[in-house]
């Protein structure tokens, strides 16, 4: 097989980056877009040169205003979309937004009409499956210290890799 011919059969997935934040009460935060019938999570395709953390860092800033410290990676999914074709998501812990933090966002208006912070369990009535399915992965993922593989949301293979607890 040519050089060409093996390089047309990769893959070149678009790449996607979003932060899971909580309250002081477990609950996860979920962004109205105005432009969206559905909630969503801070994050955004990852820009040319970017690293998935780095585009993550900049979504947040854009989207929110503030610059918190991104914590480690939370989930990783595969979700090959029939109109966007193959894409690799990647979830990152955004950690407690204290009340200090919270009142220093600025919504992007022209994306983001509102937020506010939901239990877990209940993320399902407000987003799309594949989105909720990922959101509940990763926070399990956060609670049990570990890093969660998934195809469309769902665990695959093994499931996850088992990381060390972290403090």
């Amino acid at each position: 097989m040519s050089d060409n011919e093996h390089e047309a059969k990769m893959a070149r997935p678009r790449m996607a980056s979003g932060a899971l934040f909580f309250d002081d009460q477990g609950r996860v935060m979920m962004l109205e877009p105005t432009y969206k019938d559905y909630r969503e999570i801070p994050g955004g395709y990852v820009e040319t040169g970017e690293s998935p953390l780095q585009a993550c860092v900049r979504e947040v800033r854009e989207e929110l205003g503030i610059s918190p410290e991104i914590g480690r990676l939370l989930a990783v999914d595969w979700a090959p979309s029939p109109g966007e074709g193959d894409k690799l998501l990647y979830l990152f812990d955004g950690g407690v937004l204290t009340a200090e933090l919270r009142e220093r966002i600025r919504l992007q208006t022209t994306e983001i009409g509102a937020y506010d912070f939901h239990p877990v369990d209940t993320v399902a009535k407000l987003t799309i499956p594949r989105l909720a399915r990922r959101i509940e992965a990763a926070a399990a993922a956060r609670a049990e210290g570990r890093v969660a593989y998934l195809e469309h949301g769902r665990a695959a293979g093994s499931g996850s890799l088992e990381l060390p607890q972290q403090p």
